[in-house]
């Protein structure tokens, strides 16, 4: 039954929405304290340098995004002010974009190319670092995780967009 509209396969490549870069994280070791930078180099190699899971075996989750929507609906679930990115320790927080729009897609984030490949699921230490409830807050909210394509500073402010395959340019 066609309704004349786009088809689904149209739609989910539909994008005219940017976001923004508002917050930028590093995790250099294993629960110890995120450092909040102002920009980082993304590599193929390696994904953020810097960061604990910068690694050639780990291209899957070479850098983890979340949107700072979901910090707020994760901090309104449990009864307080949005969360702190670093308390969740992602990489980088954006506004303004549904990262889950970015599935099987190629997007540019400052001067880096990254590709969308999983959801970024919230862990068990979430119940220890956001209290009892925490880990349920955080389902669905967790954010997504990527690999580097093209190597490329990334900094507060830069635009968060998707990657047009078929013209090979960004789509504003």
């Amino acid at each position: 039954m066609s309704s004349g509209g786009p088809t689904q396969k149209e739609l989910l490549s539909i994008l005219p929405q940017s976001g923004e870069v508002t917050w930028i994280g590093l995790r250099p070791e294993r629960r110890q304290p995120v450092i909040e930078v102002s920009e980082v180099e993304a590599t193929t190699d390696v994904g953020l340098v810097g960061d604990r899971y910068a690694s050639k075996s780990k291209r899957d989750r070479q850098v983890t995004l979340i949107q700072s929507e979901h910090l707020a609906a994760a901090g309104s679930m449990l009864h307080r002010d949005p969360l702190d990115p670093a308390i969740v320790r992602r990489n980088i927080v954006v506004a303004g974009v549904n990262l889950l729009a970015l599935k099987n897609q190629r997007f540019k984030v400052g001067d880096a190319i990254l590709q969308f490949t999983g959801l970024c699921h919230p862990c068990s230490r979430m119940e220890e670092v956001l209290g009892p409830g925490g880990y349920n807050a955080m389902r669905g909210h967790g954010g997504i995780t990527a690999e580097v394509l093209e190597a490329g500073t990334i900094k507060i402010g830069d635009a968060v967009c998707l990657f047009r395959k078929a013209h090979d340019s960004i789509q504003p």
